[in-house]
């Protein structure tokens, strides 16, 4: 706390002198004149109570620092000397011996005297000074406290910024070691744990001038950070809160110290338009029994030698007092802003003494706030019981050495009271345990108070919450948001940040060269996202989600595959099952028609192994429809390349006898082979053939099996659900082996292909075959360059194309003869025996007739 009295405590005998504030008002100091009255109200106390300095009397001496270190220091060097010379070689005046020094008000004043009073190892306890520099007893090694240090104070203030979540602070403070100190500590507390920033940090100045001042109010007045945090004491800051009324600045949120929260200067209804709504920490409050009384027991009257006194009547009641020693009135010297020149001049009202305390309203008689006045009263009873430990010590087992003895209570050194005053100070007072650590500190709680307009039109201090800070690592924070009063247009939290909220689905970006409060708000990518505000960073969503639009959500991805419910799959699969429909058709056709020619001829049960593997393969494409599973995934591709390669090996059997047939014209080696074939060879041909694939399959299910697969690579929005093939080594093996039965027939139709038949199934071999070819060859581009259920339904398509091919090049012409040309299904056409007597009908293939040579060859093998 912040104040301008320096008050010196003596042992026995007592001595006064007044107590003013002499800083650009020169008016009157109320307050701390009720400091020191509280100060002698706690001395008659201690001198009543018997269980303490028992017969004997404590005294005082009074010394006025006017708020000025030069007369610290003037006042500290008086009072060692005990004479007006400023000498501390001995001290010449006689009298009671000196016991300690209660103050100074102001931290740099404290600071200054208790360098001088520290090589001495002279007692001193503050009551108001907080500054944290006093902790350390290397520098201040004599110095102890009633009031807790601006370490606490400064670690509450982070806690209430951070508890509100306000990202973006402005400080002010005095120039001198308690504004210093105390926001440098703020500082380093509130940048610590969370990302809270110091928008802008000026001091006011010490000795009024007001272009440094409105400096700071173009500072304030700019600012977007509406919380502002003030280290100052009231006389100190009521400059700069002229300036800024005349400014009309509203709209801000101050946090106060303890130096000028509760302070009667500040809270003045006129200022409420800018501080109202203000938070601070107020040091604890107490209550002096008998203070009140004792204030009004004053009187110019009873001592006409008490200048304090006089001066006090003369400025609460703007009168002058008959044939004083002050002749002027120092309320009416004005120099409220810097805009007035100083007059003096005295009062044209003289005293009549029967003037009534009764009716003053100033800070004197208000006893409703004791928190800086109760730690004066604590301040004397620390003196007190220090005196009362030394008094107490018993010859023989005294702390001294040599010889363990006792400093006597009439006669003891400075620093034997200290020794007692550093190692116990612990004691009552008021029913509150006061405990003073080996730093000179306590640690009590801080009341946080609220300013609010009452119902009278005047400032009250509302207690709105408490924060005890037990140790340097313990503290409690407590405070009832609901009982706050904000002084905003809204009368609602204020938000106090560097820029806008990045909203959820933007994440904080780094701004170079600025705080790391200030940032740009950066749009999640894809895939990510950020569902709370000012997040620093985007979260990525899980495997089977992602971001939706305004990024603040993981959704499930879409999933792509060909279902059964789609068009294009039920399209592929009609055509499927419309596919088999036409294959068991013609299987029923050469069922009901078996014992003809054409169906006998070239094996009739290698036809219907053909027309079995059509179905199964047509078949197969429902298996790649719907959402694939591992079983499917399996079973689409051997089922598949089993199926063309029981059709191709059939193809196969057929077709070799047709190239054997071919070769006999020419040689009678191969007539004689040709001849030697028997039905059994062709399906040895089959089996060998299926076996070979059935082996290839089965390795391929054993060694690397395909296997169900949730592909995201191609597209982030959707999962496609597809078969990962598992070996491509084993599927081209197993494919590849069809590819070559597929080569082997065409090569040997191709080469049968000009037979004298009337009917030559080579010739529509090789037709479907090149079909055949033609669709895989343009499927493995079109498969490779498609995804998802596309790529699926190139694939069915090549199935049933080449399904189709097969099944109209090699029994769609054998159906029209059989079904519509009957007369053609004699084993004599068939075989190229007999001309065709069905002139109307279309020649199949170059049938050989009577054009051919005379030699011609039966191609009819009986089953």
């Amino acid at each position: 706390m912040e104040r301008g009295t320096l008050t010196r405590l003596l042992l026995t005998i007592v001595h006064a002198c007044p107590c003013v504030e002499e800083v650009i008002y020169e008016k009157f100091n109320f307050r701390g004149y009720r400091w020191v009255k509280a100060m002698i109200h706690a001395i008659h106390d201690v001198n009543k109570r018997d269980d303490i300095l028992p017969n004997i009397t404590l005294g005082y001496q009074i010394y006025d620092t006017c708020f000025t270190m030069s007369k610290t220091v003037e006042n500290s060097l008086a009072f060692l000397t005990g004479q007006n010379e400023t000498t501390p070689v001995f001290r010449c005046s006689s009298g009671a011996p000196l016991a300690a020094i209660v103050g100074a008000g102001g931290s740099t004043l404290s600071i200054a005297s208790s360098r001088i009073l520290g090589l001495y190892y002279f007692p001193q306890v503050g009551y108001a000074s907080s500054s944290s520099l006093l902790s350390d007893k290397y520098q201040f090694p004599t110095y102890l406290r009633t009031i807790p240090s601006d370490a606490a104070q400064s670690w509450g203030m982070a806690r209430l910024v951070h508890h509100f979540g306000w990202r973006w602070v402005g400080t002010i403070a005095a120039d001198d070691d308690y504004g210093k100190y105390g926001v440098k500590a703020f500082k380093e507390r509130v940048e610590k744990h969370n990302p809270t920033c110091i928008a802008f940090s000026e001091t006011i100045p010490k000795i009024y001038n007001r272009e440094k001042i409105q400096k700071v109010v173009m500072i304030v007045k700019q600012t977007n950070a509406t919380v502002i945090v003030v280290y100052s004491a009231d006389i100190d800051f009521h400059p700069l809160v002229e300036e800024l009324i005349i400014s009309n600045i509203t709209g801000k949120t101050w946090i106060a110290s303890e130096a000028w929260v509760t302070s009667a200067l500040m809270a003045k209804p006129e200022y409420f338009p800018l501080l109202g709504g203000a938070i601070g920490f107020g040091v604890k409050r107490g209550e002096i029994p008998g203070l009140k009384e004792f204030l009004l027991d004053i009187h110019p009257g009873k001592d006409p030698e008490d200048d304090l006194a006089i001066e006090f009547w003369q400025s609460a009641f703007n009168c002058t007092w008959p044939n004083a020693s002050i002749p002027y009135n120092t309320d009416n010297r004005k120099n409220v802003t810097g805009h007035e020149n100083i007059v003096d001049f005295a009062s044209e009202n003289f005293c009549t003494g029967e003037e009534k305390l009764e009716d003053l309203d100033n800070t004197y008689l208000d006893v409703s706030e004791l928190r800086i006045t109760y730690n004066v009263y604590k301040a004397v009873f620390a003196v007190a019981y220090g005196l009362d430990q030394l008094r107490l010590c018993e010859e023989g087992s005294g702390p001294f050495v040599p010889g363990s003895y006792c400093a006597q209570i009439d006669e003891f050194e400075p620093w034997q009271l200290m020794y007692y005053m550093k190692n116990k100070m612990q004691f009552d007072v008021l029913d509150e345990y006061v405990d003073i650590n080996d730093k000179g500190d306590v640690y009590t709680p801080y009341d946080i108070i609220n300013w609010q307009m009452n119902d009278t039109g005047g400032i009250s201090f509302v207690r709105v919450g408490l924060y005890n800070c037990t140790s340097e690592t313990d503290d409690d924070f407590r405070i009832n948001n609901d009982s706050i009063y904000w002084n905003t247009p809204t009368q609602t939290r204020p938000r106090s940040a560097c820029n806008d909220n990045c909203q959820p689905g933007y994440r904080k970006g780094i701004q170079q060269g600025k705080p790391a409060c200030c940032y740009d708000c950066i749009k999640c990518a894809e895939g990510q996202i950020s569902n709370e505000t000012d997040a620093r960073e985007c979260t990525s969503c899980q495997e089977d989600y992602w971001s939706n639009i305004p990024r603040n959500e993981c959704v499930h991805k879409d999933v792509e595959f060909l279902a059964y419910e789609d068009a294009l799959g039920m399209t592929l699969i009609a055509l499927s099952v419309f596919g088999a429909m036409v294959v068991l058709a013609v299987t029923g056709v050469y069922i009901k028609f078996r014992g003809t020619a054409l169906v006998k001829a070239n094996d009739r049960e290698l036809s219907f192994l053909i027309q079995f593997s059509l179905v199964t393969t047509l078949l197969t494409s429902i298996l790649f429809v719907g959402k694939p599973e591992n079983w499917s995934c399996q079973a689409r591709q051997v089922t598949l390349a089993l199926g063309f390669s029981v059709c191709l090996s059939c193809v196969l059997g057929k077709t070799v006898m047709l190239f054997l047939t071919h070769l006999a014209k020419n040689s009678k080696v191969a007539e004689k082979v040709r001849m030697s074939m028997r039905p059994i060879f062709q399906k040895i041909i089959v089996l060998n053939s299926v076996l070979t694939e059935v082996g290839i399959c089965a390795a391929y299910l054993v060694l690397d099996p395909p296997k169900m697969l949730k592909n995201t690579q191609f597209l982030n929005v959707k999962i496609i659900f597809e078969c990962d093939e598992g070996s491509i080594l084993f599927l081209c093996v197993m494919f590849g082996f069809d590819v070559f039965l597929a080569i082997l027939c065409f090569l040997t139709a191709f080469v049968a292909r000009k037979l004298p038949n009337n009917f030559n199934e080579a010739k529509f071999v090789t037709f479907g075959m090149l079909v055949f070819f033609i669709v895989w060859i343009s499927f493995v581009p079109a498969y490779l360059s498609t995804k998802g259920k596309f790529k699926v339904a190139v694939e069915i398509f090549a199935i049933l194309a080449s399904s189709f091919g097969l099944l109209g090049c090699i029994f769609v012409p054998k159906c029209y003869i059989i079904l519509l040309k009957p007369l053609r299904n004699t084993e004599e056409i068939v075989g190229g025996k007999a001309a065709m007597n069905d002139k109307s009908a279309p020649p199949t293939s170059a049938s050989c007739t009577s054009e051919v040579v005379n030699t011609t060859v039966s191609t009819v093998l009986e089953d």
